[in-house]
């Protein structure tokens, strides 16, 4: 069980705009400020968040040695059902999310109804409700 993942971001303002907006309907609101760090989780009344954006580490290269970018991440949030997953990707869109697989059903396993975009970072972000799911 994962308790909570942190993401490496070139630009946090630009972030944490993104995130604040795009996770929105999904029910996340920023709960843990670690400045510049902020963690973001679901709206239950406790402290605790699951998702963090930190400021990447730059870190000065080596005298010819290539410094590397951040490797691109995959993350799926659970949305609670379809709608919520295509306002996640309006709002995602409308905060600088580029479309990388518009809201519909995939071919995983029936049920499986998901949308991607991809954050300015690179990173693949999900919102998917898979009713194959226990609870869903």
């Amino acid at each position: 069980m994962i308790d909570h993942i942190t993401l490496r971001v070139s630009d946090i303002d630009r972030s944490i705009r993104f995130y604040r907006q795009a996770l929105a309907p999904l029910g996340y609101v920023v709960k843990a400020h670690h400045e510049p760090t902020l963690g973001f989780g679901v709206d239950d009344g406790t402290p605790h968040a699951d998702f963090y954006v930190s400021p990447a580490q730059e870190k000065p290269a080596a005298a010819g040695v290539r410094q590397d970018p951040t490797p691109v991440t995959h993350i799926a949030f659970r949305a609670k059902n379809r709608s919520d997953v295509i306002a996640f990707h309006t709002a995602a869109l409308k905060t600088g999310g580029t479309d990388n697989g518009a809201p519909g059903p995939r071919a995983y396993h029936p049920g499986y109804y998901a949308v991607f975009v991809l954050y300015p970072d690179g990173n693949n972000i999900e919102a998917v409700v898979d009713w194959s799911q226990p609870g869903r």
